[in-house]
Parts: C-alpha cells; sequence; structure tokens
C-alpha cells in the first residue's frame, strides 16, 4: 500500500507537501486545482517502468498510453526548466524485505517492510532548451531507516557514486575497478556496471524489483468510458486491467470465468464468480434487476450483454437502459478483477451516475478495501460519495483512520492540497468554505427572487 505522496515543480504542484495516502484517499476540490495530477504523477511512473527503453528518463506517454504529458516543458512548474521536478513516495511492502552480508549470508545487514524512493530530475541544456535532455540529479531508496542513493560526482556531472546513510555500512569497490557509474536506467534503475564495481551492491537490483512490482499494482480508470456496444468480441485473451475507458470490462469478466475464479463471502456463504458480484452490486444499486454476458451462437467469439430492469420486465441488451449502468460496470469489476492488494486509480468514477448510485459507490469501495485488501485513491466532484463515506465512518463500518481525504485549491498560481480532519463519527471538523458550491448562498437568492416577485405581483 502507498503510504505518502510528496511532489515538486509537477504541473501546478510547486510543493505538495507529504500527502498521506490510506487504503481509501479521496481528492476533492475545484476543476483545474491540481486533483488529477496527483494521479498522472503514479501513471507517468508506472508507465515509466513498463518502458522497454532503459535509458528513457520518463515515459511522458502517447495516445496509447495511461497518460500523456506532452514535453517536460509541459509538465514542469509554470514551464520552467530550470527547476528540478523531484518527488518522493513511501510504500509497505507485502512481505518484510532482507539484505543479506554478501560477506557473511547468514547476516541480515536490514530488515523492513517500509520502503520509498525518491528522486529529483533536471534539464540540462545543450545549446538551447529544445536540445537539451532529462537527466537524474539524485535518486535514493530507503529500506527501514536506512537510505542508498545515486548522484552524479561534483566534478564530473556525467558521472555518478553510490552513497549510504546505512549504519556499519559502506559500499566495497572491487580491486582494479577504480571507475564511476554511468548514469542511471530510467530514473529509477542502477546501472549494471553497479554490480561489476563493487562487491557488495547486488542488493540494489531488489529494490529496483520492489519498485517495478509496486507501480506493476497499479490500475487505472479514466473518467471518459466507453459507450455500451450491442456485440463484444473475445478471443480468450485476458486483459490485465478494464482499460482507460472501460473497454476490457466485458473480456475481463469472460476471462475470470473462463478461469474459474470466485469469491469468498462469509463462511457458509456459496463463493461467487466475477459476474455474480457485479450483478449483485447492480442490483443492489437499483440500476437493474439481472446482468448476463451470453454467446451470440455456440460457436461464435461474438458476446451480448443481457439485463432485466425489473423481475417483471424483458431481457434487452446493454444499450437499451440507462447510460450509467455501462458507465459504473467497469468501475465496479476492476475493484474485484484487480489482484488483492492492487492500488486503483479513479477519476470521477461518478460520471453518468444517479445521486443514489453515487452514494452506493462508496459502499462498492468500502466492501472492495476490505474483502480483497485494494488501495483506492480516487479524484472526485461527488457530494453523495462523500456523505455515504461520512455515514459509514460515523456507522463504525469503516475506520476514520482508513480515509485520507483532501480538498485542492489554486492559490497564487500553484496547487494546495488542504487535509480534510474526519473525527470517529465521521464530520469533517475543517470542512471548507464552498466545498461543493454555495448551498445556503443559492437558497437565499432564490428566497430574495421569491419575494421580488411577490410584491411585483401584488403592485
Amino acid at each position: 500500500m502507498i503510504n505518502s505522496l510528496r511532489l515538486k515543480n509537477f504541473k501546478s504542484w510547486q510543493d505538495s507537501g507529504d500527502l498521506r495516502f490510506a487504503p481509501l484517499t479521496g481528492l476533492f476540490g475545484t476543476n483545474s486545482s491540481g486533483k488529477t495530477s496527483l494521479l498522472q504523477l503514479l501513471l507517468l511512473l508506472k508507465q515509466t517502468a513498463d518502458s522497454p527503453d532503459r535509458k528513457l528518463v520518463l515515459n511522458l506517454g502517447d495516445e496509447r498510453s495511461p497518460v500523456e504529458l506532452g514535453t517536460f516543458q509541459d509538465l514542469a512548474y509554470r514551464h520552467d526548466l530550470s527547476q528540478m521536478l523531484s518527488w518522493q513516495l513511501k510504500w509497505t511492502l507485502p512481505e518484510p524485505m532482507e539484505i543479506a552480508d554478501p560477506q557473511k549470508p547468514e547476516r541480515v545487514l536490514f530488515k523492513s517492510r517500509d520502503m520509498g524512493f525518491a528522486a529529483s530530475l533536471a534539464w540540462r541544456k545543450n545549446g538551447s532548451a529544445a536540445t537539451g535532455r532529462l537527466t537524474v540529479d539524485r535518486m535514493a531508496y530507503r529500506l527501514g531507516e536506512a537510505e542508498f542513493s545515486m548522484q552524479p560526482v561534483a566534478t564530473k556531472p556525467d558521472e555518478y557514486e553510490l552513497g549510504s546513510t546505512a549504519p556499519k555500512f559502506e559500499f566495497k569497490r572491487v580491486r582494479g575497478r577504480p571507475w564511476n557509474l554511468p548514469e542511471p536506467a530510467r530514473c529509477y534503475g542502477f546501472p549494471d556496471q553497479t554490480r561489476a564495481y563493487f562487491q557488495n551492491a547486488a542488493f540494489l537490483s531488489d529494490f529496483e524489483l520492489e519498485f517495478e512490482k509496486m507501480c506493476g499494482r497499479i490500475f487505472y480508470l479514466g473518467p471518459l468510458r466507453d459507450y455500451p456496444k450491442r456485440q463484444y468480441p473475445w478471443g480468450g485473451g485476458r486483459p490485465a486491467d478494464m482499460g482507460r475507458r472501460g473497454e476490457g470490462v466485458i473480456e475481463a469478466l469472460l476471462a475470470s470465468r473462463e478461469a474459474g475464479e470466485t469469491y469468498a463471502y462469509g463462511r457458509g456463504v456459496k463463493r461467487k464468480t466475477l459476474e455474480e458480484v457485479v450483478a449483485q452490486w447492480l442490483k443492489d444499486l437499483n440500476l437493474i434487476h439481472s446482468f448476463e454476458v451470453k454467446h451470440i451462437t455456440a460457436d461464435s467469439k461474438l458476446y451480448q450483454v443481457w439485463v432485466q430492469r425489473s423481475p417483471d420486465a424483458k431481457k434487452v441488451l446493454l444499450t437499451d437502459v440507462g447510460f450509467g449502468v455501462s458507465q459504473i460496470l467497469p468501475v465496479i469489476a476492476l475493484c474485484y478483477y484487480a489482484p488483492a492488494g492492487s492500488v486503483l486509480l479513479f477519476e470521477q468514477p461518478e460520471i453518468h451516475l444517479h445521486p443514489s448510485v453515487q452514494a452506493g459507490l462508496a459502499d462498492v469501495f468500502i466492501d472492495a478495501i476490505k474483502r480483497r485488501n485494494v488501495q483506492i485513491v480516487l479524484e472526485s466532484h461527488s457530494e453523495h460519495l462523500l456523505r455515504r463515506l461520512q455515514r459509514r465512518i460515523a456507522e463504525e463500518v469503516f475506520p476514520a483512520g482508513d480515509a485520507a481525504l483532501y480538498f485542492c485549491t489554486i492559490e497564487g498560481g500553484h496547487s494546495q492540497a488542504q487535509p480534510l480532519n474526519v473525527d470517529l463519527y465521521g464530520s469533517i471538523e475543517n470542512w471548507p468554505k464552498d466545498f461543493f458550491g454555495d448551498e445556503f448562498g443559492e437558497i437565499a437568492e432564490m428566497q430574495k427572487a421569491i419575494i421580488k416577485r411577490k410584491k411585483a405581483a401584488r403592485a
């Protein structure tokens, strides 16, 4: 689970400060206040880790990527290339990592589940800004209290050296290998020469692997989801997720069915398939009565999604019911399809949904967090979703400490994130002004208009 994030000079964030992440992290606020940028930093790291090009410091993406950020100047704060982009990320490992002493394997040097990674990137001009290149100014991993870093040699900016703050530990050179190191691989990897030049640096590869595993546990669903279709092809493959627009949701349901995957719902309760879980939530949210994915013909690779709006209604295709069903379908499916322990990023999951369904989404997220140990990070404008979450905290269904909520604003040209203090009863102690608009102001102005019109009618 991601525990905290801090970023500097990234898009509208000059300095986010340390942002605590929890099993459910909610980002609220006005439009263009920087909420989405926090998700984009995580997606940027994910697609960089997925890139086959080890020389690419950051993979800024294209139309096929989870996020497309243009050029480095586009994402730099105020487009100022003289400022360093930096971030610090901390997360908890599923199991403790042990680093053994290479010279005495039975001796454990370091052991912890607390992992961290920080990096600072600089734009190095080559004549002009347009012909410059992105470089790593410093990168560092932290395991517990021990830090291991890599930074340029003071007098040779193209060559790098290792550093460590770990007590009673220092990197030992291989005899006859006095050379400095080349630049890092991507923005997070120690170059291959590290293991050749140092006797006791092989464990640094374990840090890179854990970083890549963490990035691999991140899944994303964007705000603009696909329209429903009258038929869906499936060739038997298993998609990694729902796709950025939820376009892979039916393939995911069929792949889960083919694999025979089921989900436990308590002792003595029959295990449910992914389709049954989705169908039950759609029913509980009062969207439809039944849901089924069926072959068009027995020997066809084409499928149709049939739904029933009420017990006495005829079954119809997904395209013939309200638009909201197809929009929430990938949200629910991803919560249960993604591997246990995943980090799920949602942008405006409430889009096109009735207020009562928006509220019900909070229950979907709470159930997935409890049942599947997933972490959910969402960017939302939904008052109804937040109110249901507050209610569940008050009812002791969801612990207040398991929610980290922020209200994002733009002040002085840069984003700020105000932590919302949620007490044990679900109340927000520092409710920002006009959090969801000026409700009382609207009522007051409406009453003024009513009085004015009545006076005019009597005149």
